[in-house]
């Protein structure tokens, strides 16, 4: 496989090997056409890091004030905030992989996908390993733009590196949802509607922005268990201090069951597909 183009295989059984290194290159063939067409589009670039960096600004400076007095003393709003975002802003990238497979499926490069002889799996790996190198990207831009305005990592670099670390396997887990998503619901527009009904709730009722303490019972309860919350949770801790253990083992937990579940589930919903 060569410039994003199959390149003719041997025909008759191959070694497991050299199955193997196939199903790689096509899952990196598939990557790069991805991230291709994302640079290809100017605006959704701009937009697309735009939105969460206009996140960070604006809680920051408008809520601030009002929510700085419910945090544990001494902690900034500014360094409360920033893993919260980085998480926000990984969920809600993460329903992109929806309406880019719903695309694709319109306008029939699915179709000439499963036509090809590529291992079936490379198309959704290709797409949501194209978005977490964008999680990747977007994730830096906002430490920086926090930096910027006050925020630092407390607890030094290899607890930075985890913190990044927890934001990237959350957003690349819940991309394996919405792949689900995009194979299931017909057009982007309806991808995208489910996907921002799906991901708006967990996100607002989370600790992204606030403590949780200072919920309703009822909505406490559910943000106290909801994987959103686990790993704001365990980013926030890694990024400023705090008890790291139970919140980074329930993100760990939570991300693998995503992925235990929605892995097999993309592939034979991808399979069944006519």
């Amino acid at each position: 496989m060569s410039g994003g183009v199959v390149a003719a295989r041997p025909r008759g059984s191959v070694s497991a090997p050299r199955r193997f290194a196939y199903s790689v290159e096509d899952c990196i063939v598939v990557t790069g056409r991805n991230l291709r067409h994302f640079v290809r589009q100017p605006q959704l670039l701009i937009f697309s890091t735009i939105q969460p960096i206009m996140f960070v600004l604006l809680f920051a400076f408008v809520f601030g004030g009002a929510i700085e007095s419910s945090l544990a003393p001494g902690v900034a709003y500014v360094d409360f905030l920033l893993p919260g975002i980085f998480i926000q802003a990984a969920a809600f990238r993460s329903t992109q992989t929806a309406v880019g497979l719903a695309e694709d499926l319109d306008r029939g490069v699915i179709d000439r996908f499963r036509a090809m002889p590529i291992a079936r799996p490379a198309v959704l790996i290709g797409r949501t390993a194209a978005d977490l190198v964008r999680n990747v990207f977007v994730t830096l831009l906002m430490a920086a733009v926090g930096y910027l305005i006050g925020f630092r990592f407390r607890s030094g670099p290899l607890d930075a590196a985890g913190a990044i670390l927890v934001v990237l396997a959350f957003g690349f887990a819940l991309s394996w949802i919405f792949s689900f998503v995009g194979l299931t619901v017909r057009g982007a527009e309806a991808a995208q509607s489910a996907g921002f009904v799906a991901i708006f709730p967990l996100v607002f009722a989370s600790s992204v922005f606030v403590p949780v303490s200072t919920m309703p019972e009822g909505l406490e309860q559910f943000a106290a268990v909801s994987p959103v919350t686990a790993s704001v949770d365990a980013a926030r801790a890694l990024s400023i201090g705090g008890e790291v253990s139970e919140p980074l083992l329930l993100s760990i937990a939570w991300t693998a069951g995503i992925l235990a579940i929605f892995v097999p589930l993309c592939v034979w919903r991808y399979r069944r597909m006519s």
